[in-house]
């Protein structure tokens, strides 16, 4: 499995990122926030969570009742679309197997009417809250390994267990061997296993362990010597090869395992060169190389002989048209599937026969589709390619895809779970300052040129080459049952036009994701969606940069501001090569320590050091006492000096009610970390806070919002 989703999961510990990028799914390799929950964590439910819940201080109780109502509609909400499609199963030979809140369960597929068997038990993996992360079965479905994880580690815990076939039993079998510090796990045969090591944000060696019946013994097979290298393993579609992906966010090296002969030493596709990203498939004897050597830089898609990988053998199969940016590319038997999509974000898969390359055909996705994850394929491959299209207000829906017979199936969908077609979604395009046409997408009920007087939520985040997280949000679905409309701003800096588009928007670029979201909240304004004073601007993690900035810059365009993990003081920390990320993160922001022009470009936008006595939005800053990848006394930096800088200019300017003294509240949350809470109690009262500080800052009125709904 290729994905460019899965290229930033080698990145993940090394990325401030945007809330689907650090999570993963359960039986992909691929981060992603899980459904139904928030965006980001799947969530332990707590016996009395109400004894962890932080509250807001005394000077904050007139978000109290608020915060109270919004958050029992969030939980019915939550409720309401619980039992839609996800990616938490996985097929096996003989099993399929899934995940309930305390474990792994199993259903034998040979029998007419199964009971769910359970396979490991969260209780005997020790003490603590833990969760899962990945599951992965030996080929023969002899074992199992799955990764778990507290809300307090970076690192996570791989679990093994032996399966086989056996009497169902109410006592799952107990563990057979426990290994910390991994993050990620590979099978090759049913008794070797191979698994990269991680050391708090840094992961540069992978490891074989042996299970023989003398006992088990781990071999280091590859030591990373590059400090800002990111090491992952991964399988192929076809379970031949277990990769060995090295990454950094300027260049990419892979190693290849056969799994057939798993002692022998791994071989090197193409030594890392500057600038040159790679992910690599298999299939019949060739091996099938996404690289980003087409026009432009931006991906194409190569094949190279297994015996002779090196990049002077790399011959081109496809290259996607202009514009069109690749999301993904899935090697399944004699076809390759790439999802892409065009400038104004629209999905397809661009079907590739690998015998006929120039026979391509493009099939468009539903217009509706804003996200697509493909689902880990089983241990035997059926040849069709499962995945689940989303959209921010639009639940999952799981399609099935048969290159061969060039169908397309709705696998799943209800009812219930439909946006209604009164709900619309809108693709735009706002000029930036320098001309740049940048796309956003709009999600309303009413027409545009009715949302004069609608509330408008605007998202960003605009870094390390990631599009903004689409993926389906119960929170949003229910702004917009309130009726407001939500705008999604794909600046410069993201990946939502592909590699040039981020490269445009990093490093001396960066004040062109701050000119770019301007531009998309102007060019609404422009269209009669909402006004500044029904207006707020929400981000998370590095994503604060760009709102931090523009709040600097043009603060009379929005009247309210929430921020979680918020990355505040780019200069500082990138001016401290002792934080964790700092040498690591040097190809997005710049090093500002051996040079001056970049420290100067720093500094230009760096939201902290720009703060200026002036009329700010109210702010609701969320931080996270245990977060390892944005420094907590950053955002305190930051809060200090605005809450002096907006006292300094209220001391010479009388309150109007055009410009209303603003809130600005630091909400520091004990026992989480850069994700946010950890179980689903303390994650629904820290979304229904945001929700009733963006409603008491706008001035809105909670039945008046219901009656709009009529």
């Amino acid at each position: 499995m290729c994905s460019l989703t899965s290229l930033h999961s080698w990145l993940s510990p090394l990325i401030r990122g945007g809330k689907f990028n650090q999570v993963w799914s359960l039986f992909t390799c691929k981060p992603r926030g899980l459904i139904y929950l928030t965006d980001t964590r799947r969530f332990t439910i707590v016996k009395d969570p109400s004894s962890s819940t932080v509250e807001f201080n005394s000077r904050n109780k007139k978000y109290r009742s608020l915060e109270r109502s919004f958050k029992r509609r969030l939980r019915a909400i939550y409720q309401r679309f619980s039992g839609g499609p996800d990616n938490t199963t996985i097929q096996g030979l003989n099993h399929v197997y899934f995940m309930e809140g305390d474990g792994i369960y199993r259903m034998d597929t040979r029998q007419g009417d199964p009971e769910p068997e359970k396979v490991l038990c969260l209780d005997s993996v020790g003490k603590g809250d833990w969760s899962l992360q990945r599951l992965r079965l030996s080929p023969s479905e002899h074992a199992l390994a799955a990764t778990v994880k507290t809300p307090h580690r970076e690192e996570a815990r791989c679990i093994l267990v032996k399966l086989g076939d056996r009497e169902p039993t109410h006592d799952p079998p107990q563990p057979l061997l426990t290994i910390d510090k991994v993050f990620s796990v590979e099978w090759a045969t049913d008794d070797i296993l191979f698994y990269s090591s991680q050391q708090k944000l840094q992961c540069h060696h992978v490891f074989r362990l042996d299970l023989t019946a003398t006992g088990n013994r781990s071999t280091l097979v590859y030591q990373e010597q590059q400090p800002d290298v990111f090491v992952e393993v991964s399988l192929s579609r076809d379970r031949r090869l277990v990769l060995v992906n090295c990454s950094s966010k300027r260049s990419s090296e892979v190693w290849l395992i056969d799994s057939a002969k798993p002692l022998m030493e791994p071989t090197l596709v193409q030594a890392r060169l500057p600038e040159l990203l790679y992910h690599v498939e298999h299939s019949h004897g060739q091996l099938y190389i996404l690289a980003n050597t087409g026009p432009g830089q931006e991906y194409q898609v190569l094949r190279a002989p297994l015996s002779s990988p090196s990049i002077k053998h790399w011959v081109p199969v496809c290259s996607p048209g202009p514009g069109t940016a690749v999301k993904d590319m899935e090697v399944l038997q004699d076809h390759c599937v790439l999802a892409t999509r065009d400038p104004l974000g629209l999905l397809a898969l661009q079907v590739v026969p690998l015998s006929q390359p120039a026979t391509t055909s493009t099939l468009q996705l539903p217009p509706w589709a804003c996200a697509i994850e493909t689902k880990r394929a089983g241990l035997t491959d059926s040849g069709w390619l499962e995945f689940l299209l989303s959209s921010p207000v639009h639940p999952p829906v799981l399609y099935r895809y048969s290159p061969r017979e060039y169908r397309l199936l709705l696998q799943e969908d209800t009812e219930e779970h439909r946006t209604p077609q009164e709900y619309q979604t809108t693709r735009l395009e706002a000029p930036s300052q320098d001309g740049t046409m940048v796309p956003l997408t709009l999600f309303h009920r009413p027409m545009l040129e009715k949302l004069r007087g609608a509330p408008l939520l605007v998202h960003v985040y605009g870094a390390y080459g990631m599009d903004l997280n689409m993926d389906f949000s119960p929170d949003r679905r229910l702004l917009l049952e309130d009726g407001w409309a939500l705008a999604y701003c794909h600046v410069r800096g993201g990946g939502e036009r592909g590699l040039g588009w981020h490269r445009q928007g990093r490093m001396e670029g960066k004040p062109r994701g701050v000119e770019d979201l301007a531009a998309c909240i102007q060019r609404l304004y422009d269209l009669g969606v909402s006004r500044p004073s029904l207006t707020a601007l929400t981000a998370r993690s590095a994503g604060a940069v760009l709102v931090g900035a523009l709040c600097n810059l043009h603060p009379h365009l929005i009247r309210a501001v929430t921020l979680q993990a918020p990355f505040l003081d780019v200069l500082g920390t990138m001016q401290e090569p002792s934080l964790p990320l700092t040498l690591e993160e040097r190809g997005e922001w710049g090093d500002p320590m051996s040079d001056p022009c970049q420290r100067d470009t720093i500094a230009s936008y760096c939201p902290c050091h720009n703060i200026t006595p002036q009329h700010y939005p109210s702010m609701l800053l969320t931080a996270y006492i245990e977060d390892n990848r944005v420094p907590v006394a950053g955002v305190h930096k930051y809060e200090e000096r605005l809450q002096e800088a907006i006292h300094t200019h209220l001391n010479g300017h009388p309150v109007s009610e055009s410009e209303p003294t603003p809130s600005v509240i630091l909400d520091l949350q004990p026992g989480a970390d850069h994700f946010g809470p950890g179980d689903f109690e303390l994650s629904l009262t820290e979304s229904a806070r945001q929700l009733a500080f963006l409603h008491t800052e706008l001035g809105l009125n909670q039945q008046k919002t219901k009656n709009s709904r009529k």
